[in-house]
């Protein structure tokens, strides 16, 4: 019995101590600038967003332009995106669980959280399309090269699960919590406590050339970089 408890003991410190340093890293890592000295002025050929919701950062990409037509890639509400008035389009990176059955903080369930967190679950892919996107206090404008931008594209396009017939598999619509413009996508790889909704964007604005954090769990973490 002592032995028993003296390994459960060892156990809850480990934790512990797992835990003071996955805080102490989540708190300092994410000060770490990658591409700092990157240069904007010139070429800017695309302009693409990063926006929150104060949670979560999607990346905003147009809908269509020369190097890319999302309309051949994501729908809503089950129809092909034809409507030209939809300029551009966001799009996140996300556990399944979290995105379909939580549609409020109130609605959160400890085996949603758990799977999440532990790697367990599926993610998905949410996409959500705009007329107009505006710079604001939750919304930076980017101004990037073809390049950056082409760099970009494949990195969205690689976090899609594909069909056999190499097309994204949408998820029936959902209801609560979300409008019209909403889409969702079954997405490669899960959730975890190292991999979250704000590290796939900040992985995306790497992939693209762009500023970001070395690492970020949260949205302010890739948003100080972007800070004047």
């Amino acid at each position: 019995m002592k032995k028993l408890l003296k390994l459960l003991g060892k156990m809850l410190l480990y934790i512990l101590a797992f835990l003071v340093l996955y805080v102490i890293a989540a708190l300092l890592i994410p000060h770490i600038p990658v591409n700092k000295n990157k240069d904007y002025k010139s070429p800017n050929d695309v302009t693409i967003f990063i926006k929150t919701n104060g949670v979560h950062a999607d990346i905003v990409v147009p809908v269509r332009n020369e190097w890319m037509d999302w309309t051949k890639y994501v729908k809503y509400e089950d129809t092909d995106l034809k409507d030209s008035t939809y300029s551009y389009v966001g799009m996140g990176w996300g556990d399944k669980g979290f995105y379909l059955q939580t549609p409020t903080w109130a609605d959160l369930k400890f085996s949603v959280a758990f799977k999440a967190m532990t790697g367990l679950s599926s993610s998905a892919i949410h996409a959500t399309f705009y007329k107009m996107v505006t710079p604001d206090a939750s919304t930076v404008a980017l101004h990037i090269s073809q390049e950056d931008y082409t760099e970009l594209v494949k990195y969205i396009i690689n976090s899609f699960d594909i069909n056999k017939e190499g097309n994204p598999i949408q998820i029936p619509s959902v209801d609560d919590g979300y409008g019209n413009m909403d889409a969702f996508y079954e997405a490669k790889g899960s959730y975890n406590l190292f991999r979250t909704c704000n590290s796939w964007a900040n992985r995306a604005l790497k992939a693209g050339h762009q500023k970001a954090a070395f690492w970020a769990l949260r949205d302010k973490d890739i948003f100080r970089h972007y800070e004047k």
